[in-house]
């Protein structure tokens, strides 16, 4: 039989993987630094929520959000697991 070559993958180097790791931490330290730059979201009215003109407000509710989300996604599996044998006839 004839070999067939496994083309690398760009994940499968870990220098690969830590360059687009600082990468987006060098992102999020450059998205940050702008909210500290450009304090105006024309997205909202002034005056609904006063934690909006926070420093990083949209950041830190961000990154909350994302942690629910995934602490209810793992007590939604075990709700909506199923066994293994499950659609086995």
């Amino acid at each position: 039989m004839a070999e067939t070559k496994k083309q690398k993958h760009f994940f499968d180097e870990d220098r690969q993987v830590h360059r687009l790791i600082w990468a987006f931490f060098v992102l999020c330290a450059l998205i940050v630094g702008l909210d500290l730059i450009f304090r105006r979201h024309l997205s909202f009215e002034e005056g609904i929520l006063p934690a909006e003109g926070w420093f990083g407000f949209y950041a830190i509710y961000g990154f909350v959000a994302c942690v629910l989300l995934v602490l209810a996604a793992t007590q939604m599996r075990k709700l909506l697991m199923r066994g293994e044998g499950y659609y086995d006839e």
